[in-house]
């Protein structure tokens, strides 16, 4: 064999080495976030720690595209709460104020109305025919919010094609990057 061909098999081995590089990185990058969402899910007690404020009916306590953090906690929900509620039939969880409770203390469960702030009437009409929500529709209660940083999140929802150029860019990106 040549030097030529020593040297192509070599810059072979090389260009292999970094897109193993590469992708090793990536799936570390992605498993970090994956642990760092399951260590908040087992610190906070809920299966969504973060949530997007998505339309205005909590306004103006909270607005479209503030980030809430929540908490899920073996304490009675009280009224005046922000809890972010899960019906099932609807794919996104609702955020709303806690406006009546009714505990019945032979079975330990709990009746809840909620209503948003924004909204001149209560969510029953939300409810999927039920009158009220029972705790296992709790998903949190908000403890933190971060404004508007949520927005991110609806442009890249509702301007589909910016995600996908977004996507296409940073795999560009992590494709022709060099170390």
């Amino acid at each position: 064999m040549g030097w030529i061909e020593e040297m192509m098999v070599s810059f072979k081995s090389i260009r292999i080495r970094q897109a193993f590089h590469q992708a090793l990185s990536l799936g570390i990058i992605v498993t970090s976030a994956l642990m760092i969402w399951k260590g908040l899910m087992c610190i906070t007690g809920t299966e969504s720690p973060v949530v997007v404020v998505l339309t205005g009916s909590m306004e103006p306590g909270f607005g479209r595209g503030d980030i809430l953090f929540l908490q899920m906690s073996k304490d009675p929900i009280r009224v005046g709460e922000i809890v972010v509620y899960h019906i099932n039939g609807r794919d996104i969880p609702i955020v709303h104020r806690v406006i009546k409770v009714h505990e019945r203390r032979e079975k330990e469960e709990v009746d809840i109305l909620t209503k948003g702030d924004n909204n001149l009437i209560d969510d029953i009409s939300l409810y999927n025919g039920e009158l009220w929500l029972k705790r296992h529709h709790i998903v949190g209660r908000a403890v933190g919010v971060l404004p508007y940083v949520g927005y991110v999140t609806i442009i890249l929802t509702d301007k589909p094609i910016i995600k996908y150029v977004l996507i296409g860019v940073l795999g560009f990106v992590v494709i022709v990057a060099k170390d």
